[in-house]
């Protein structure tokens, strides 16, 4: 069974529009740090990519669709798993909750790229860590 990743975070107020509600392109925000932490669950660290391999992780695409608002001082539990785990990208599922009610689920793929940002192969080491959160290839 594939590991889905979950990490917590609260909303603050420089998080929220002026309704109140967690502004809506603060859940890419959001994925991006939780994708973050994954990486160093993984024990990967970025700027060691960078300096050992010469390669970076980039987002490449996002589709995101909104279900229900996030408010000041809200928990939100923000959950990963791989759809697709490619030679040089990797697809994610990310979802956005506050205790049952889903908030936000985004498609976001991100591309390994060398620093003048041609595409590259995920190191292999790396890839490896990465497949245990695979939930189809």
């Amino acid at each position: 069974m594939p590991a889905r990743f979950d990490w917590n975070v609260r909303v603050y107020y420089e998080d929220t529009d002026a309704g109140g509600i967690v502004y809506y392109a603060n859940y890419l925000k959001f994925f991006e740090r939780a994708r973050t932490e994954w990486l160093r669950h993984l024990n990967v660290n970025q700027r060691a990519l960078q300096q050992e391999h010469d390669v970076l992780f980039v987002v490449k695409s996002v589709t995101s669709e909104y279900h229900a608002p996030a408010k000041l001082d809200d928990v939100i539990k923000l959950t990963l798993v791989i759809q697709k785990l490619g030679r040089a990208s990797v697809a994610f599922q990310q979802q956005a909750w506050c205790g049952e009610q889903l908030l936000n689920s985004a498609q976001v793929t991100i591309a390994c790229v060398d620093t003048a940002m041609r595409l590259r192969a995920i190191p292999p080491a790396v890839a490896e860590k990465m497949r245990h959160y695979v939930i189809s290839d």
